[in-house]
């Protein structure tokens, strides 16, 4: 029999983590003296301690482990936990990869101006003007190209004239930011009288006064401009009144290039 020492320096596993192997039930010493409480291992467990290891450097909790220790004898069911540990550490490594894509366009940004990116604010009136709508709860905010499919689809015989100018916007009716299940709404500018479809509703929209940015790029940028929007509306003595709304000038359904997209961010504002 091996000392834990030698155990450990054969298996390769440090004796805190035997300690924990032990107390999870998953790598138990062949005896322990009653009166030292030293630890005894034997060489037929340092193939157990090498999967536990091999596992472990996988990603594998301890609290599942288990589970796939007894997979052993079994190579189908070892190869479904391991594809579904392979799928975890695939998602883990996405969104490793979305936060490096921030921080690398940050950083580009940054150097680019040491001050950042300004944005400059004008309040504007857009006037009362006639839109077909699409609104509509969906899973999450870049699930908003469905509600644009579903406008094409639906008025795709209907021979609509655009607005002048043709502005397509997308408004959020939450209060508040959310994960999931936002509450969106499409508008597209049109002249004309038409019929309702299944989902999608022409009405008359007023006139609103926002406070309004545009900007150059990709959409990013979003969170920079509204806090430059929010800033320059509480400095001016503006108060943001209602939801906030996008004009995509220049949208994905124009280019491919999200360097070439043209968008204004608007809030209706009052005076304070």
């Amino acid at each position: 029999m091996l000392k834990i020492g030698e155990f450990s320096r054969l298996s390769r596993v440090s004796i805190r983590a035997l300690r924990r192997y032990d107390e999870a039930g998953l790598l138990t010493p062949v005896s322990t003296d009653p009166f030292t409480g030293y630890r005894y291992y034997s060489e037929r467990q340092l193939p157990i301690a090498n999967r536990i290891r091999a596992l472990r450097d996988m990603g594998f909790p301890l609290a599942a482990v288990r589970e796939v220790l007894g997979c052993y004898d079994d190579p189908g069911a070892l190869e479904r936990c391991l594809l579904l540990q392979q799928a975890e550490a695939r998602e883990v490594l996405e969104e490793a990869e979305r936060r490096l894509r921030l921080l690398d366009t940050a950083l580009e940004r940054l150097r680019k101006d040491k001050e950042i990116m300004k944005y400059d604010v004008t309040i504007k009136t857009l006037p009362e003007r006639q839109v077909a709508s699409v609104r509509q709860i969906i899973p999450s905010y870049d699930r908003e190209g469905d509600l644009w499919s579903i406008y094409c689809q639906e008025t795709a015989r209907m021979k609509i004239q655009d607005g002048d100018p043709a502005l397509c916007t997308a408004v959020y009716h939450d209060g508040e930011f959310k994960e999931q299940d936002v509450d969106v709404e499409i508008q597209k500018s049109v002249v004309g009288t038409y019929p309702d479809t299944e989902h999608v509703k022409f009405k008359t929209v007023p006139a609103v006064q926002a406070a309004s940015a545009t900007f150059r790029g990709s959409y990013d940028q979003f969170n920079a401009v509204n806090e430059a929007v929010a800033s320059w509306a509480a400095d001016n003595g503006w108060a943001l009144a209602d939801s906030a709304f996008f004009i995509y000038h220049v949208s994905p359904h124009d280019t491919r290039n999200p360097d070439e997209f043209v968008t204004e961010v608007c809030y209706p504002v009052k005076r304070k």
